[in-house]
């Protein structure tokens, strides 16, 4: 009994004194199988030498990766190591996020190998923030069943996908709509993006010469209409595609049947320049708050060195910078991707760099989705550049603002101890001190959960936030959205726009919702009807299934090539539709994909609802002749009112936030046309360099609207029990 105890504590205290070490990524497929190997060879080291130590890795999608870690260290929480690109470090720094790393840990890495511009890339004002793990950037993929020597330049380019179309296969599948891979024509149309000032010019010429020449070969059929990652891996999988320009992350998604080499992109004829794409080196950070965790630095050091980077190239294909795992006989494919690095453009570090992204993606899906002129896209993505980027409201002396607070807090308390005194006064302070105290656990929860959280982010609406510094701006926030000063009332970023989409947005929805969940309660709610058990296991499902994997059902439904629905429409000989093209066909898809979500909670209600009504007075009304239309007008519909109302009233609320489905069927397409308040709040907030105190009176503003409705709802709910 002894040994076991003594056995027991030593095992206790051998795990107290192990470091645990929390990993962020947004590795997939052969990347993160090298890491969990690197993880599984660095334990096996700290073992060797005597330490305790563990990794947890958490995988996160790329798309969030940035704003969690921003948001995470922000709070001193969050992973003490992560990786992403260097495109953010020089935000990281200025808000105080990162550990200087030691790159001279001994007994675990040699890290003098590493490449120089690659070092360069995790540093900042000399000082070293980040250690390099691969230099990634965008090539050309080549089947070589379909096409026997890569294309040198464009016309070369085009000359084989006039061929290839003849065969019914594309030349070249790129997603077009997002910058990053669109860029290298940008580039090869001799675009420039940051000055030193930190302003990019989008109705520069190289801009619409771009666009321009991907519409042309939109038209032409060269390219793919509204092409994603999902759907350029199935067409070069499949033979649809001969070409696709991608980095060294798609090589896990092809088959291993596929025969393709690397090359490098082709020169641009018009220009007789080569094709640039953005080149990212991929670093490895360790958090501020773990700037003392010893072991976090001795993974990341073991992660950047020689046998970490062995693992990573053999096994995840990754192109590291260490000169000395790169011999002869390496994989061809991997130093076609080196090659290409060496003449890419090193995307720009600076916080500056964020705001290039959602306008350049704005213009693109403007010119090559929407056909706009190329100088209407350019002229589409200055605006949102100079809408987003706008300078934050002046600073405020916050005086008059804590005497009110202050005053608040006081009349707040007068009013408790006035209603302490009365209980005191009348005998019923112990029975009320009894009864709070019953309650005081719901209200603890309550007011760590929803009060205090509410609380801070209605102050946090009186300050702007930038470059993680807080300025006191008072209303200055809420006079700016209100006012609408940077572009048209009823244009999309205005909050008026969006208030009119969600209000037409939460109409339509009630409407569906209620029309087709009682047609279908009183269709099937007759005892004889067959199968109703069946029919009603049924048409929950909608409402079972997380509401987020509908709307990633319904929006490849949606997708113009691939989708069911155009696969419908074009046998029925239809032309195919791009739904998320423009504003009227985008939000009937998402007003599909909620409607298939909400009717089965009405349907449930109205079930209940009719099992409820006598059958007396449907009895009574066939002795006097009512048709079946008059008994559900005049006996069904007024005693169902009652119960759905308090539905009604709730479902007004679920869809006026409804988040999910607007971020994931359509995103806001085209030009944030779609979005409703809350999806707008979101984007402010986290997707234009963290403006949370705006993002923060969005959502005091959607407060009071809702807080508007509710008090409406009350007196109407209170009028009809009167009744």
């Amino acid at each position: 009994m002894r040994a076991a105890l003594v056995a027991a504590c030593l095992l206790f205290s051998l795990a107290a004194q192990a470091d645990n070490v929390v990993l962020w990524h947004a590795y997939r497929g052969d990347e993160q199988a090298a890491l969990e190997k690197v993880i599984e060879q660095f334990l096996a080291h700290e073992a060797r030498e005597g330490r305790s130590a563990s990794v947890e890795a958490l995988a996160l999608p790329n798309e969030i990766m940035a704003s969690k870690v921003t948001t995470a260290l922000t709070q001193n929480d969050g992973p003490d190591v992560f990786i992403f690109a260097h495109e953010r470090i020089g935000g990281w720094v200025q808000y105080d996020l990162l550990a200087t790393q030691n790159v001279a840990l001994e007994g675990v890495a040699d890290l003098s190998g590493l490449d120089e511009n690659a070092m360069k890339a995790g540093q900042v004002e000399g000082r070293q923030y980040g250690l390099p793990l691969a230099t990634k950037c965008v090539a050309l993929y080549v089947r070589t069943d379909l096409v026997q020597t890569p294309p040198t330049t464009t016309q070369e380019l085009e000359q084989l996908s006039a061929g290839l179309k003849q065969k019914g296969v594309l030349g070249l599948a790129v997603q077009t709509d997002l910058f990053y891979y669109a860029a290298p024509f940008f580039f090869g149309f001799g675009g420039t993006l940051l000055d030193e000032t930190g302003r990019v010019d989008f109705r520069q010429p190289a801009f619409s010469g771009f666009v321009q020449y991907l519409q042309s070969l939109q038209q032409k059929g060269y390219i793919p209409d509204e092409p994603n990652g999902a759907m350029v891996a199935r067409l070069f999988d499949e033979g649809g595609a001969a070409m696709v320009m991608s980095g060294p992350w798609f090589m896990s998604d092809i088959d291993d049947d596929v025969p393709y080499v690397v090359a490098p992109l082709p020169e641009v004829s018009i220009t007789g320049r080569p094709m640039r794409p953005f080149v990212t080196v991929e670093l490895v950070y360790v958090g501020k708050p773990s700037q003392d965790n010893v072991t976090a630095q001795r993974f990341a050091a073991y992660l950047a060195g020689p046998d970490g980077a062995r693992v990573r190239k053999e096994m995840g294909k990754q192109i590291v910078p260490v000169q000395s795992l790169w011999t002869g006989d390496d994989d061809p494919r991997l130093r076609a991707f080196a090659a290409q690095a060496e003449r890419g453009v090193v995307t720009d570090p600076r916080p500056e760099m964020r705001d290039v992204w959602e306008p350049a993606d704005v213009g693109l899906k403007k010119g090559v989705r929407q056909g706009a002129t190329p100088a209407q896209a350019a002229e589409a993505a200055h605006r949102r550049y100079v809408s987003t980027t706008k300078p934050p409201p002046p600073p405020r002396d916050p005086g008059l603002f804590i005497i009110l607070l202050i005053a608040a807090a006081g009349l707040l308390l007068l009013v408790v101890a006035r209603g302490v005194l009365r209980a005191k006064t009348d005998g019923t302070l112990t029975g009320s001190l009894r009864a709070w105290l019953w309650v005081a656990p719901a209200m603890g929860g309550t007011l760590a959960l929803v009060i205090v959280p509410f609380l801070f982010a209605l102050g946090l609406s009186f300050f702007s936030h930038r470059a993680g510094d807080y300025q006191f701006v008072g209303f200055g926030n809420f006079i700016e959205i209100l006012s609408a000063r940077s572009y048209a009332v009823l244009e999309p970023l205005s909050f008026y726009y969006a208030l009119l989409v969600t209000i037409v947005w939460t109409a339509a929805n009630l409407l569906l919702h209620v029309g087709i969940g009682l047609f279908l309660a009183v269709l099937l709610h007759p005892k004889t009807r067959k199968w109703r058990g069946v029919y009603r296991t049924l048409l929950i499902i909608p409402w079972a299934v997380p509401n987020y994997i509908t709307a990633l059902i319904w929006k490849s439904m949606f997708h113009k090539q691939l989708g069911a629905i155009n696969g419908i429409l074009t046998a029925l000989g239809f032309d195919a539709v791009s739904w998320f093209s423009s504003f009227p066909t985008a939000f009937f898809a998402n007003l599909c994909a909620n409607a298939w979500l909400g009717f089965p909670f009405m349907m449930i209600v109205a079930l209940g609802a009719l099992q409820s009504i006598p059958q007396d007075l449907y009895e009574a009304a066939d002795l006097d002749g009512a048709s079946k239309w008059q008994q559900f007008w005049r006996i069904t519909l007024p005693l169902l009112r009652p119960a759905m109302l308090p539905a009604v009233i709730l479902g007004t609320v679920w869809t006026f936030n409804q988040f999910n489905i607007v971020y994931l069927v359509s995103g806001g397409e085209p030009d944030n046309a779609t979005d409703i308040l809350i999806s707008e709040a979101w984007r402010w907030g986290f997707a234009r360099r963290e403006q949370y105190g705006y993002a923060a009176a969005y959502g005091a503003l959607i407060f009071l609207l809702l807080l508007a409705w509710s008090a409406f709802s009350s007196r109407l709910t209170a009028d009809k029990g009167a009744r």
